[in-house]
């Protein structure tokens, strides 16, 4: 619950590079009262001095990249905002260079995601081209475990607010959504301009053919998921930082179970124990974190260099399991050739990234028809296979810890494929 009390939700903010998140997203944050006008005519100020005025709304979250970079604050004030029912965290600053890694862990992060597409003539096609960012920013949505997506169609100024130019974009995401499984019932599609800030937060004339919710309404819309707080404690640690005064502060979300101060916890796969010794969130102490929570906590005997990104936390008494290798269903969404025993690419699975091996195809499904012990596996093939991590990781069976039993896989700068683990064989 935040401090007003409203139930809270992580949003993710995803789509192709150019099609103007940080900008909508900053406008959204204004509109929320989340900025003060006095910063938005500083941003202005700074961006006319470059002669890029219609930045403003783009630096609110390009200067707290900056801020991070440098290492000066976590602050996560500026990425909070309210709407009538919801209290929102947005989960990671929008145009990151390594955008997609980033986002990987930010999406697994998620309850909701907005997709943000633009009706920029050349630009929408451009994002659902084969090299566009925009399918595959769905796709691992929807892989990562976000069921809830809101589709902002933004930059409408420049399809001169027509309704064709929408109706055309939503009838084909819709085909691509439907597709990647998603339950066209709850996706909402908006008509917006980020940058003039139409259907945001109200409704313009220039729109009138458009009968659905503005923005911030759209997002009432979403549910909060239920809170797994029965299953053993799992943390996946995003950032360690150190802090004057403190020490060392783990950075992660809790996906499942509850920490509390004084919880002998244990960091896997190192298997560094330590006693916690106090919870923050968004500044402010707390006596207990739940599934969902995105929090910093500070431990007792631990230095830096026992603790990195990419590690897990659990109870001391449940750890999370480290897997000598696990069986999973595997789809192949975009190999340039194809996947055979012995391939090792990159997996991502919650803030971990290792480099594992395809040690043996079970069997894979090619448009319905199943073949046992296949050669290859090629793109929109489905397969059941093992895969051993080249080095230590935690890997949890998908119905035990969904975050950790969910993973991308990674080659060439490219997300190649997904899966779901069925099964664990632990060190």
């Amino acid at each position: 619950m935040s401090s007003k009390g409203k139930p809270h939700l992580n949003l993710v903010i995803i789509g192709h590079v150019d099609h103007g998140k940080s900008t909508m997203t900053g406008h959204l944050l204004y509109l929320c009262g989340s900025i003060s006008e006095r910063e938005i005519q500083k941003y202005e100020k700074e961006a006319e001095l470059i002669g890029r005025g219609s930045f403003k709304f783009a630096w609110v979250l390009d200067k707290l990249k900056e801020e991070r970079e440098r290492g000066v604050t976590i602050d996560l004030a500026f990425y909070k905002f309210e709407t009538k029912k919801y209290y929102y965290t947005i989960i990671d600053a929008p145009g990151h260079r390594d955008f997609v890694k980033n986002m990987i862990t930010g999406t697994s992060q998620a309850d909701a995601a907005i997709l943000v597409i633009s009706a920029g003539t050349g630009e929408f096609e451009a994002g659902i081209s084969t090299t566009g960012q925009t399918r595959e920013h769905a796709l691992l949505a929807k892989t990562l475990g976000v069921d809830q997506l809101l589709v902002a169609v933004n930059k409408m100024d420049l399809a001169d607010y027509k309704q064709e130019r929408f109706q055309e974009i939503k009838d084909e995401m819709e085909r691509n959504l439907k597709l990647f499984g998603f339950d066209m019932k709850r996706v909402t599609f908006v008509p917006v301009s980020g940058m003039i800030g139409d259907n945001l937060s109200e409704k313009p004339d220039k729109m009138s053919w458009y009968d659905g919710p503005v923005l911030l309404a759209a997002l009432d819309t979403f549910e909060v998921p239920p809170k797994p707080i029965d299953k053993p404690l799992r943390l996946p640690v995003q950032d360690v930082y150190t802090i004057t005064g403190i020490g060392t502060v783990p950075v992660g979300r809790v996906e499942t179970g509850v920490l509390k101060p004084k919880d002998e916890v244990i960091f896997q796969p190192t298997g560094k124990k330590a006693a916690v010794m106090s919870i923050e969130m968004h500044h402010e102490d707390i006596l207990e974190a739940i599934p969902g929570d995105n929090i910093g906590f500070s431990c007792k005997g631990l230095s830096k260099s026992d603790v990195r990104r990419g590690d897990v936390v659990g109870h001391a008494a449940k750890p999370p399991t480290i897997a000598k290798e696990f069986l999973a269903t595997v789809q192949v969404i975009r190999h340039p050739s194809a996947i055979a025993v012995g391939y090792t690419p990159v997996i991502h699975c919650g803030t971990a990234q290792v480099a594992t091996r395809f040690a043996e195809l079970k069997s894979k499904t090619t448009k319905g028809k199943k073949t046992d012990k296949p050669d290859f596996l090629k793109n929109g093939d489905t397969a059941e296979a093992v895969l051993i991590p080249t080095r230590d990781m935690v890997v949890e069976s998908y119905t035990e810890v969904p975050p950790l039993g969910r993973f991308a896989v990674r080659d060439m700068g490219q997300t190649v494929a997904v899966g779901i683990v069925k099964k664990v064989t632990p060190k």
